[in-house]
């Protein structure tokens, strides 16, 4: 029963990131930047008793690398979900999933270009076959991409480009923080550079958002649940059995949120969206499963 504990953590995890997409399609109503904001102060709320006092330990730590610091916490906690939450507006859920998956590929690809790295064959194959996938579910395979392409889906390929940023940046200075406190140091970040975006959107639209119950239990789950419980179950995966193996699970990501979307909010799924979803997968399993060169 141990032995499948991680592989369960990982399942539920990949419910948690669904979710995320699901219930940020259901505030649609609310605006995007203030969805992202109570979602951060929520989190930093709960992370408070977690890290804080490793958080007060790292001060000097913070300090001398606030430049990597600011670029985390704007690019992956504070900008990349407010994409998210933005591009849902005009997309669907499903578009969304199948997007998110592409940022393995695309991470290569920067890799490739800022850095020289270099990877095998099958790998740029498996590239080519997510970028293909992607392409014709936004376009939901118009002959004319220019038209088929919705503004949320753009707005999503954005927030792609901006994960992929944070990912670089952990790769080159994640390791400097503490876990916990790093976190919380970069919620806090979020938060101070949300809050007065999200009074502006209040004053673009001449009113404060009213939220009801619904709203409140469904912002209180993305606070919760992506936020903190999913980042510790994915951490406690990866201790069991390896980076790796865990990223796999990722992929399933596009399956759970299609499903979802059908079952839970009535959206139509289209055989573009499952064929197109499958290509996209199968290509992000190609260029995980080798190793780059050296």
């Amino acid at each position: 029963m141990l032995a499948l504990r991680p592989y369960l953590l990982l399942l539920l995890t990949v419910i948690i990131f669904s979710g995320n997409i699901l219930i940020g399609k259901a505030l649609a109503e609310l605006p995007a930047l203030t969805i992202s904001w109570v979602r951060v102060f929520i989190a930093m709320l709960v992370m408070v008793p977690i890290g804080a006092s490793q958080m007060w330990r790292a001060m000097p730590v913070f300090k001398a690398h606030l430049p990597s610091l600011l670029g985390l916490a704007l690019t992956g906690v504070a900008f990349f979900n407010a994409l998210i939450y933005a591009a849902l507006k005009t997309t669907s859920s499903t578009n969304v999933a199948i997007l998110e998956s592409t940022i393995p590929v695309v991470t290569i690809l920067f890799g490739f270009a800022l850095f020289g790295e270099r990877y095998r064959a099958i790998q740029w194959l498996g590239v080519a076959a997510s970028l293909t996938g992607a392409v014709a579910v936004v376009t939901q395979g118009d002959a004319n991409p220019v038209d088929g392409v919705a503004i949320g889906d753009a707005i999503m390929l954005i927030a792609v480009l901006t994960w992929v940023g944070y990912s670089l940046l952990v790769k080159e200075h994640m390791a400097k923080f503490p876990r916990y406190g790093g976190l919380l140091a970069m919620l806090i970040i979020a938060n101070l550079a949300l809050a007065p975006l999200a009074m502006l959107e209040w004053l673009w639209s001449g009113r404060v958002p009213d939220i009801g119950t619904e709203q409140a239990l469904g912002l209180a789950y993305l606070g919760i649940f992506p936020s903190v419980i999913a980042l510790l179950f994915y951490n406690s995966a990866i201790g069991d059995i390896g980076p790796t193996q865990a990223s796999v699970f990722l992929n399933l990501l596009p399956v759970f949120t299609m499903l979802g979307a059908w079952l839970l909010i009535g959206e139509t799924i289209t055989l573009v969206q499952v064929v197109g979803s499958l290509v996209v997968v199968g290509g992000v399993l190609l260029t995980t499963r080798g190793r780059r060169g050296g």
